[in-house]
């Protein structure tokens, strides 16, 4: 009984982060119907094809025994965020493509040098937790992306930068995965999503309280004047940019590229 519930979370957590990773479909449109990446941010698709392939690597059966769904749709989100990041290197202006072709370099080696160091130097259960270790980094990384919106949006009162069905998403996501790593005892697992559960659900109360404010936040009354308040509300859009793909990740990083979404619709 316990090998089918863990199973079926494993399976959840697949389809909630393969939505996850498609999220970004509607900015990389955008980008191709304009030939520009524009002021995106190509960093977040990097660093979220690095955790995609640390996980997948971990979840290999002579790395971590009977975890192959993780190993399923990390690979599936590698192969999406790749697309991803030859789309921007295409439409990237030459500055920006040189730093992107830069960081995908230290991508490449940090994955490369992981599964050498696994392969030739590691074995066993020192492999697992060698891989697994490095596979949590990123992870928590991925999940920890958020938070500066969340800071946005106590400080702007406005939850205008974060969609609901995202914030829901990735709490569903973090939870799905924690349950099936509590189930199979898997650190490695339990933890880091454990974190994208709990920070899920913060968003999730974050947007609750500020449910009723989906606009640009207002000035307070008798302080500042409007064109402060216009600054701040630009100023937020822009740090908002900077983060599209943070909700992604649980596997989930790119979770933040519907964030842009948002961004998009208000402009």
């Amino acid at each position: 009984m316990e090998h089918v519930a863990r199973f079926f979370f494993g399976v959840c957590g697949n389809v909630i982060a393969l939505f996850l990773f498609l999220s970004p479909v509607v900015t990389f449109w955008r980008i191709i119907k304009r030939k520009s990446t524009e002021d995106f941010s190509g960093v977040p698709y990097n660093m979220t094809l690095l955790n995609c392939l640390l996980s997948a690597w971990y979840g290999l059966p002579f790395v971590s025994p009977n975890n192959i769904l993780v190993t399923t749709i990390n690979g599936t989100g590698s192969a999406i965020e790749i697309i991803y990041v030859v789309i921007f290197l295409i439409y990237a202006e030459r500055k920006s493509r040189l730093r992107m072709l830069g960081l995908l370099g230290v991508v490449t080696t940090i994955f490369t040098t992981v599964v050498l160091v696994s392969l030739l130097a590691l074995h066993g259960k020192g492999r697992k937790v060698f891989c697994g270790l490095a596979a949590t980094v990123f992870s928590i990384c991925m999940y920890a992306s958020p938070l500066s919106i969340m800071r946005l949006v106590i400080k702007t009162k406005s939850v205008e930068f974060m969609p609901f069905l995202l914030s829901l998403s990735v709490f569903l996501c973090g939870t799905s995965w924690f349950i099936y790593g509590l189930l199979g005892l898997d650190p490695f697992i339990y933890i880091p999503n454990g974190c994208g559960s709990f920070l899920g659900l913060v968003q999730l109360i974050l947007y609750a309280i500020y449910r009723k404010n989906k606009g640009p936040a207002a000035a307070p009354a008798g302080k500042g004047d409007p064109a402060e308040a216009v600054d701040e509300v630009e100023d937020a859009k822009k740090a908002a940019a900077t983060v599209e793909m943070a909700e992604a990740k649980i596997k989930v990083a790119d979770t933040v590229a519907a964030d842009e979404a948002a961004v998009v619709a208000q402009v």
